[in-house]
């Protein structure tokens, strides 16, 4: 009878060790001693379940059913793959990475990978994904991903915004390693500023993101993680040529100076100095530029110790010139000989990312984060002159540990931020300085079961938005295999940098109207939202091949927004929000590897983004109500040498957009009420010779569409009927491009 009682009491913890994985990871050496490794990391394929080595290498994980790819990874040795099907003891030893053998992944990483087991909504694309197109800087990276919408800014500068859940770039959180980066003085171009080689992988989070990282995400948050020294190449060289004149060169320098230190020198230029003009209105359809960007990147990694940092420095001069063919800035500056524009931006900046794991406990850690900026943008546009200088300083420092055990984790820190403005405005000068100190508190909890939840809230006293507290709120439901259900809450706030932000403004004739109502930024109160969604993911197999279904619905409502009213064509006014302004945003997306290396993506958008403005409500200009995604993609198996060929086709389609009201323009200077719907077709193909050279050919719009009245009043630019700021498809028509890709 006694032990009878005892299995019935062992009987619950059987059964629980049967649904873990525990084992020891070593150290590979001549005699296969059993020299544990403390602090590797372990973790399931494309999942957010994961844990790290003990001291004496010895971990436990739990079993999850529907993935078998365990990764086991650690800093000076080769990852490794692991193929497990159930619930076993597993004794591995990690091979150094300085040995000539390789190991054999046996699954690699999907390009765009999505999570079934985060309480966040989150898409991973990675560097295999950015291969994919060109990519020649940050905003031209989510061709292929329909995660994000990519539109053009205005039809002087060709420069892409995106945009996610109907919102523009401002409403978006754009971090790098987790450190804001786009905003302010460089939420125009500042996507321009990092280019495509120099990242690792991005993160995109939809809905309200994590209060860690601040109040000001709104519609969600972009992350770009970039190369690490010690991971990136030796060398690496990727260049670029286009037929509108575009020519760059990117070029990675990693050394490896000690078991503990690392460095990289990363360059990139680029150059466009040849004139283009296919719609013969006598504007260049893309700017003359120059472009010089540096960033020197030191790691250090003491895994034994429990210490890692990163460090950046970088120096950027970004030089454009737009307007009419014949513009000489030497003799035409500021003169009605011909209407041009420079824009020259010098930028210096520099972080520091220090992290701390606890070697006795490696569920606790702290880090510390801080990050100093000098933007300065000197820029004028015909007569319009529009100079800014930004100095940013941000720090963040964060604690990380658990409550009783590892399903309840908790992160908590301090935030201060500083941020300095000097704005000249034609005659008019604006200067400001916000500062904010913040507290945050987040907890989270995981059953990989069936639950999964983060709940944060942090509070913030900030000079010009006052005192505030911030929620968020996000949850996982499992209700079956291969299925998430998710939902989400959060507020967000910002104050609106309106000039910077609307730069397009001053490559017209419109008059600048400042409505205000006595608040703290520009006579305007802060911007304030709350954004909440739902999301389901399904994974599938057919015809014995993964493919995923998802759907996502969010709604942002605005309780106040500065708005940006261009329905009278002679002025752009700024106003608080009076009435409502939203934006509701559906997507279907299904996904499928149709054949061995086919895989096909498809996705549907559908936006209802309103807002009222002096005439009333009405839906937002220039933003198509439905977009409709296709990507294709396939790669022949690889040969021993790691020769490949790569083929890729994308398709974007957009329904009408709405156009600003010109009604009370002279007729010939007047458009309709909607633009077309149109479809854009890009490819490309890369012929892999080996591991270490490419070359890629490819093209964007295929088609050759383009807009047909860019610029308006463009046979009078200095008349009172010149605008450029009503683009809704792209001017320069075809643009083939090739390069080459070689690392060692």
């Amino acid at each position: 009878m006694k032990n009878i009682l005892i299995l019935i009491f062992c009987l619950p913890m059987l059964v629980g060790a049967q649904k873990k994985i525990q084992g020891m990871v070593m150290e590979a050496n001549a005699e296969n001693k059993h020299i544990g490794l403390g602090g590797a990391n372990i973790y399931w394929l494309n999942s957010q379940t994961g844990t790290i080595t003990k001291n004496d290498g010895t971990f436990s994980i739990p079993y999850l059913k529907d993935n078998n790819k365990l990764v086991i990874s650690f800093v000076g040795f080769k990852t490794d793959t692991l193929t497990i099907d159930e619930p076993k003891m597993v004794h591995h030893w990690l091979q150094p990475s300085n040995q000539l053998d390789e190991v054999v992944v046996q699954k690699e990483r999907d390009a765009v990978q999505k999570t079934f087991f985060a309480a966040q909504n989150v898409v991973t694309v990675n560097s295999a994904e950015l291969l994919k197109a060109a990519c020649c800087n940050l905003s031209e990276s989510f061709e292929t991903n329909p995660a994000i919408d990519v539109n053009f800014n205005d039809a002087l500068t060709g420069t892409k915004q995106i945009q996610m859940l109907g919102l523009t770039s401002p409403y978006l959180l754009i971090t790098q390693e987790n450190i804001p980066m786009v905003r302010g003085a460089s939420q125009t171009y500042g996507l321009t500023f990092t280019p495509g080689t120099w990242v690792e992988s991005i993160q995109i989070t939809k809905g309200a993101g994590s209060v860690v990282n601040g109040y000001e995400s709104i519609s969600g948050q972009i992350n770009t993680e970039l190369q690490k020294p010690l991971t990136d190449s030796p060398i690496f060289v990727n260049g670029y040529g286009n037929l509108n004149g575009r020519l760059e060169l990117n070029t990675h320098l990693n050394t490896k100076l000690s078991d503990k230190w690392s460095t990289g020198l990363f360059i990139h230029g680029n150059r466009r100095d040849i004139e283009v003009d296919n719609n013969d209105d006598g504007f260049l359809d893309t700017p003359l530029a120059n472009q010089i960007n540096i960033m020197n990147r030191w790691q250090y990694q003491n895994p034994e110790k429990g210490w890692v940092s990163f460090f950046n420095v970088r120096f950027l001069n970004d030089e454009k010139q737009v307007g009419e063919t014949n513009f000489n800035p030497d003799t035409d500056r500021f003169t009605t000989n011909a209407w041009g524009s420079e824009i020259d931006t010098k930028r210096v900046d520099g972080s520091v990312k220090l992290g701390y794991v606890f070697p006795e406990l490696p569920f606790q850690s702290f880090g510390f984060q801080a990050s100093y900026s000098n933007h300065q943008q000197d820029s004028y546009y015909g007569f319009n002159v529009y100079d800014i200088d930004h100095e940013s300083i941000y720090s963040n420092f964060l604690f990380n540990s658990i409550i009783g055990n590892t399903k309840s984790k908790f992160k908590t820190g301090l935030t201060f931020a500083y941020d300095g403005y000097d704005e000249l405005v034609n005659n008019q000068n604006f200067e400001r300085v916000d500062r904010s100190v913040g507290a945050f508190f987040e907890y989270s909890y995981t059953n990989l079961e069936k639950v999964s939840l983060t709940a944060g809230l942090r509070l913030d006293s900030h000079n010009r938005l006052g005192t505030f507290f911030t929620p968020r709120f996000h949850i996982r439901y499992t209700p079956w295999e291969k299925a998430s259900i998710r939902g989400s809450f959060g507020l967000g706030r910002r104050a609106a940098n309106i000039f910077a932000e609307n730069q397009r403004l001053f490559a017209s004739a419109r008059t600048i109207q400042l409505n205000g109502n006595g608040g703290d930024i520009y006579g305007f109160d802060a911007e304030k939202a709350m954004n909440f969604g739902i999301s389901f993911l399904r994974g599938f197999t057919w015809l014995e091949r993964p493919g995923n279904f998802s759907v996502d619905f969010y709604r942002t409502d605005f309780d106040n927004q500065i708005v940006v009213d261009w329905e009278n064509p002679g002025e752009v006014s700024f106003s608080n929000l009076e009435g409502k302004s939203f934006a509701n945003s559906l997507q279907v997306e299904l996904n499928h590897e149709v054949l061995p290396n086919l895989e096909v993506r498809t996705a549907y958008k559908f936006y209802d983004v309103k807002t009222d403005f002096q005439t009333g409500l009405l839906q937002k200009p220039l933003q198509a109500r439905h977009r409709y995604f296709a990507n294709v993609g396939y790669n022949t198996p690889e040969t021993e040498n790691g020769g490949q060929w790569r083929f890729d086709y994308t398709l974007h389609a957009l329904g009408e957009q709405r156009l600003p009201n010109t009604s009370s323009n002279p007729v010939n200077f007047q458009l309709g009420d909607f633009a077309e719907g149109y479809s854009l077709m890009n490819a490309q193909i890369t012929k892999v010779f080996s591991k270490k050279f490419e070359v890629y050919v490819g093209g964007e719009n295929l088609t050759n569409f383009r807009q047909g009245t860019p610029v308006l009043g463009a046979e009078d630019p200095f008349g009172t009927n010149f605008d450029t700021t009503i683009i809704y498809a792209p001017i320069f028509g075809r643009m083939l491009y090739a390069g080459f890709r070689f690392k060692s």
